[in-house]
């Protein structure tokens, strides 16, 4: 294999055809026609001598090769971003890169927070991805993105996690409710039906956790991906849920609910700084830590 006749094109092509799984998906998101996008992954397929792709129904996977070529890609990339890195250092940050990933829950603060950012250092290039924990979690084990927010970092991988920011966990109810303006126990609560997030969220294997723990239980009537829907239920008085603070207007009257008073609530649950413990972290990338962290502490 001749490295010299394998062009940063050919890459990029292959690397947005792998990440999106769609031949016509890429050749939209690099303003290419399909063709185009179907030779330039052919020629590098042939200069390496072994297939990157296979064709399973409709669907396209990568072939040992392929995944051989991504890994190798992406470890590329962060050598990029070292060098982005430190030329940003030499400008004084000038320029430079920064990806993160977040569950959907951070979406309600994690942008005002990158809004200061981008303010401070508008010639850094920011991406933001927002997709549900099992997708944050997917992007880190491909080392898809600088930084990850979320508030239940995965066990099973070698990471470091640094906690930033209080995630309180609060019982709520249509306004009016019985139990509005007093304290009381889960106890009182065990006839109510109650909407909480799909199993595998963050906030849900909070909840379950920590019932776990109290040796409670509730009667779930519906589990829902949506914490706005979920909100809207509760108005609705379909229900009661546990949500995230974040995920509520500053006063929660204005969504027709209210946060109750319960006995062993609300659940700490803080948002974390996450990535990958190997990884080279770009200057971007440390500035937004350091940003992050300052805000949380104001």
């Amino acid at each position: 294999m001749n490295r010299r006749h394998i062009t940063q094109r050919q890459l990029e092509t292959f690397a947005t055809v792998a990440r999106l799984g769609s031949f016509s998906r890429a050749a939209e998101t690099l303003h290419l026609t399909q063709p185009a996008v179907s030779i330039q992954t052919k020629q590098l397929s042939e200069t390496i001598g072994l297939p990157l792709f296979e064709q399973i129904g409709r669907d396209i996977r990568l072939t040992a090769a392929g995944e051989e070529l991504q890994a190798t890609v992406r470890a590329l990339d962060d050598e990029w971003a070292r060098f982005d890195s430190a030329i940003g250092a030499l400008w004084g940050m000038h320029s430079g890169r920064l990806r993160v990933a977040l569950v959907t829950t951070a979406k309600y603060f994690l942008p005002r927070m990158l809004g200061a950012f981008c303010r401070r250092y508008p010639h850094i290039d920011v991406q933001l991805e927002i997709t549900n924990r099992a997708g944050v979690v997917a992007r880190m084990r491909g080392n898809e993105d600088d930084l990850y927010i979320m508030s239940l970092p995965p066990a099973d991988m070698d990471i470091v996690v640094r906690p930033f920011l209080d995630n309180p966990l609060v019982v709520v109810a249509p306004l009016g409710h019985a139990a509005a303006g007093r304290r009381c126990t889960l106890d009182e609560l065990a006839g109510e039906s109650f909407l909480l997030r799909e199993p595998g969220s963050g906030s849900r294997a909070a909840v379950d956790r920590h019932l776990q723990k109290l040796e409670k239980s509730l009667r779930v009537r519906l589990t829902v991906a949506s914490n706005e829907a979920i909100r809207d239920l509760v108005a609705s008085d379909l229900g009661l849920s546990i949500l995230s603070r974040h995920s509520l207007a500053a006063d929660p009257a204005d969504d027709g609910i209210c946060i109750l008073d319960v006995e062993h609530f609300p659940i700490q649950q803080p948002w974390s700084i996450v990535h990958l413990k190997g990884k080279v972290l770009s200057l971007p990338a440390q500035a937004f830590i350091g940003e992050l962290v300052q805000t949380s502490q104001a």
